[in-house]
């Protein structure tokens, strides 16, 4: 593509594309969960097990948020879509999204069953699937310049 092309954000606020705004909020929240499920295996404490439920919880809504604004670019722009990490970027952070809410119901069970196995397991899933999906992103951004401003 040539470099004169703008690859405009469809979904922005003042010229700033809102996906990658809000993508560290369910990254953040999503590794806490990790974290946080690995130390309530390690404590059984409660505590631990309540943090994970609301992180991802907290994670899940701005994923949720994240998603509508990247889904706005993707649909709204031709030339976002025929990026070639345009499409695995979007399944990639799907299918983390739908990992983390079939997480959350698991998490919703009384404690040691929702962390132990299955809640950790599907919290380290989704952990493993984020940098694959993220640096898909980011190669649209600096490989191809979607949402930058030129």
């Amino acid at each position: 593509m040539p470099h004169d092309v703008r690859v405009r954000s469809t979904a922005q606020i003042a010229g700033h594309p809102i996906h990658p705004m809000l993508v560290p909020i369910p990254i953040a929240c999503f590794v806490g969960a990790l974290l946080t499920d690995i130390a309530y295996v390690a404590s059984a404490e409660m505590m631990w097990a309540d943090f994970s439920a609301w992180l991802l919880l907290a994670g899940i809504i701005f994923g949720v948020l994240a998603a509508i604004a990247g889904l706005t670019d993707f649909l709204g722009n031709r030339l976002v879509r025929t990026q070639a990490p345009a499409w695995p970027h979007l399944i990639g952070n799907a299918v983390a999204l739908i990992v983390a809410i079939v997480n959350t119901m698991i998490h919703m069970r009384d404690a040691w069953t929702s962390v132990w196995p299955s809640g950790l397991v599907l919290s380290a899933l989704t952990v493993l699937i984020l940098p694959i999906a993220g640096w898909l992103g980011w190669a649209m951004v600096y490989r191809h310049g979607v949402g930058v401003a030129r």
